[in-house]
């Protein structure tokens, strides 16, 4: 990715009123340029911070800090600063602090992958000052990335809709052959009771049969017997 996206522009600008607190946020904002100056980012914070403090309401403390807090990556905050600092401005009366202070909130957007936000700040710094090339180029950059973006936002969305159809899909055959199991399960469970009918009546008819051929067996040694007293009687 080219370094240009995150130039900063640094401004120090130490326009101050009269009254003795706004002085005392002079020196500090002052203190802090200088460790700025020499890379010490952090101290420059703290000394930002310090003119805040004191007053805050000073436009200079809050865009040079949120200078001080992108260079240290804090780009959530110096979002925040730029911002504050944008509000204390007439974008058609200062338009060249105006348009920085957007610049470096694109800047700080892009940094977080917010490059929907990103365009609209450089869109609106380009408004205040349609010559800056550098802004130019940011946006323009910052469209591309916003493309890439979405469609692979577009692609992810369409990812997790295939694999819920195929989950869905899953889930329904598994469905399907649960009742089938289901519905052969109660046919074997109806044709082993059939099974069973059938041999309980088959068993009820032999033993009902057998209970008959004991009886006509027995009715015929009856017979035979009585045949014979007959007989022997006779021969008396």
């Amino acid at each position: 990715m080219n370094r240009k996206i995150f130039s900063i522009l640094v401004v120090f600008l130490l326009t101050f009123s009269s009254a003795s607190f706004a002085q005392k946020e002079a020196s500090d904002v002052r203190r802090g340029n200088r460790q700025y100056r020499k890379q010490n980012y952090t101290e420059a914070e703290v000394n930002y911070r310090r003119g805040l403090e004191k007053n805050k309401n000073g436009y200079e403390a809050h865009y040079n800090l949120g200078d001080a807090l992108f260079k240290q990556d804090k780009y959530a905050e110096a979002q925040a600063e730029f911002e504050t600092a944008a509000k204390m401005l007439d974008k058609n009366e200062d338009k060249e602090r105006y348009s920085k202070a957007m610049h470096n909130i694109g800047n700080c957007a892009f940094a977080q992958q917010q490059y929907g936000p990103a365009v609209a700040a450089f869109q609106e710094s380009l408004r205040a000052n349609p010559k800056d090339n550098d802004t130019r180029y940011n946006l323009v950059k910052s469209m591309e990335m916003l493309q890439q973006q979405q469609q692979q936002q577009q692609q992810q969305q369409q990812n997790r809709d295939q694999k819920q159809d195929q989950q869905k899909q899953q889930e329904q055959e598994q469905q399907q052959q649960q009742q089938q199991d289901q519905q052969q399960q109660e046919q074997e469970q109806q044709q082993e009771q059939q099974n069973e009918d059938r041999m309980d009546k088959e068993t009820a008819e032999q033993i009902l049969q057998a209970l008959e051929q004991d009886e006509q067996e027995t009715q015929e040694k009856l017979q035979r017997q009585q045949g014979k007293k007959r007989r022997v009687e006779k021969e008396w």
